[in-house]
């Protein structure tokens, strides 16, 4: 088991923030809490998926934004364009249109990250002929989902495809081709990945599974697109940039991966509620007939980004449209040997988020009194105390966090023999104490 900083993504305007339960509710992995009237974090639960961002109502959830002008810092600049990107703009017929336009904001040269996607499709099949893998293989492109597996299903790890996503890989292949071309050294040559979601950004920022990401800078897709728009309204003439062809387009769109493997034995899903119903049942042995399982955390796949422009299913068919005008496939490896640079640097480690104290016979009496706070409380799960369950407020309660007086059913008048529940007495808030705002140590800011 690890523990380490977590770098996070989601950023909370507290100005905005009202203190509604939404965010609690919506969370995977019941990462947030609402104390005192503002919404805040914990962080070895967080797997920045961005549903918090998709359902505040009051806009108080943001990902972290970044300026364009960091691309000035390097002496050579390569976009990464997400093939996500490509289902932005309506009537599009020709990638080249975008890519060129890319040029226009600043970026010395392109790279498609499909492109990336078509070499990882590639290394997949070789992997999938091994005899000795756990099956079914779970997909490791989506950020979010690598991150969910390992703070809530780790025992799928050994499940999960051990490769970088196409990305990472398009970063790699994009520097290595800009110092053959320009002689500068790889640090002076900038690479920069256009998004559609908050788990991308921290992926890079701060990688699982490798020591550094090869991506120097990220930037959304909503803060590019209306830029992008302009420029690519005003260009003459396209440049041919494209490099990459339908197998890789159309991972942008949930079943694209798991159709470029040329399988039959796979399931796709989308929409981070039923991937967590997938998983659940793989942790059941109820799916070991399949060969691979491609999961997105976004509705639709990376489509549906929090950090993208267009409603996921229009964007979807623009890309079916998009793919009639491309090849299948125009990349592939060397030879049938995975290269080492598409392998993850490091083994996957789950994140032990439900260890209650270090010392083992504490641990177990927490657990009991865990059990006992939860007997008393009503069950409903209906997230007004601030906790998303009424599992997650005991957590809460016997690490200090919270008091049982949170929960609405405990503040109801006595002479109400049919409502009121009586307080356990190590429980009353006089024995609990709130956590303290600001304190790293407790929680962060969402």
């Amino acid at each position: 088991m690890i523990s380490d900083n977590f770098f996070h993504s989601v950023r909370l305007d507290e100005e905005k923030c009202r203190g509604c339960i939404n965010c609690i509710k919506r969370c995977p992995t019941g990462a947030i809490r609402v104390r005192r009237g503002k919404a805040y974090i914990l962080s070895e639960r967080c797997i920045d998926c961005g549903e918090c961002i998709r359902i505040c109502p009051h806009h108080a959830k943001y990902a972290e934004k970044y300026s364009l002008n960091e691309i000035l810092d390097y002496d050579y600049r390569i976009a990464l364009p997400a093939p996500s990107l490509y289902g932005q703009f309506n009537n599009l017929d020709d990638v080249d249109y975008v890519l060129t336009a890319l040029l226009q904001l600043g970026f010395d040269d392109v790279f498609e990250v499909s492109a990336g996607a078509e070499l990882v499709s590639e290394a997949t099949r070789l992997y999938m002929r091994r005899s000795d893998i756990v099956r079914p293989v779970i997909s490791s492109a989506c950020p979010a989902i690598v991150r969910l597996i390992r703070v809530r299903f780790p025992n799928l790890i050994d499940n999960v495809l051990p490769f970088n996503a196409p990305m990472e890989v398009a970063a790699y292949l994009a520097r290595e081709q800009a110092v053959r071309k320009t002689g500068l050294t790889p640090e002076k040559i900038g690479v920069f990945f256009i998004t559609p979601c908050t788990a991308k950004i921290t992926a890079i920022k701060q990688p699982i599974c490798n020591n550094r990401s090869n991506v120097s800078g990220v930037f959304a897709i909503k803060d590019i697109y209306p830029v992008l728009v302009g420029q690519m309204d005003k260009l003459p003439e396209t440049r041919p940039l494209r490099s990459s062809g339908l197998m890789g387009v159309s991972w942008a769109s949930s079943g694209g991966e798991a159709t470029a493997l040329l399988k039959e034995r796979y399931l796709a899903a989308d929409g981070i509620e039923n991937v967590i119903q997938v998983l659940e049942e793989l942790e059941d042995e109820k799916l070991n007939d399949l060969d691979f399982i491609e999961l997105n955390a976004c509705s639709g796949g990376c489509v549906g980004g929090p950090l993208t422009v267009e409603n996921p299913y229009v964007a979807k068919a623009r890309l079916q449209h998009l793919r009639k005008y491309l090849p299948v496939s125009c990349n592939h490896l060397p030879t049938d040997e995975i290269p080492a640079k598409m392998r993850w640097g490091k083994p996957l480690e789950p994140v032990n988020i439900m260890k209650l104290d270090e010392d083992l016979r504490k641990a177990m009496e927490k657990m009991r009194q865990m059990n006992e706070i939860e007997s008393a409380l009503p069950g409903l799960d209906c997230g007004t105390c601030g906790a998303p369950s009424c599992r997650d407020l005991a957590e809460d309660i016997v690490r200090g966090k919270g008091s049982i007086e949170d929960c609405v059913f405990f503040t109801r008048d006595k002479s109400d023999s049919n409502n009121y529940i009586p307080i356990p007495a190590p429980f009353r808030k006089s024995q609990a104490s709130e956590p303290t705002a600001g304190n790293p140590d407790t929680e962060e800011n969402v």
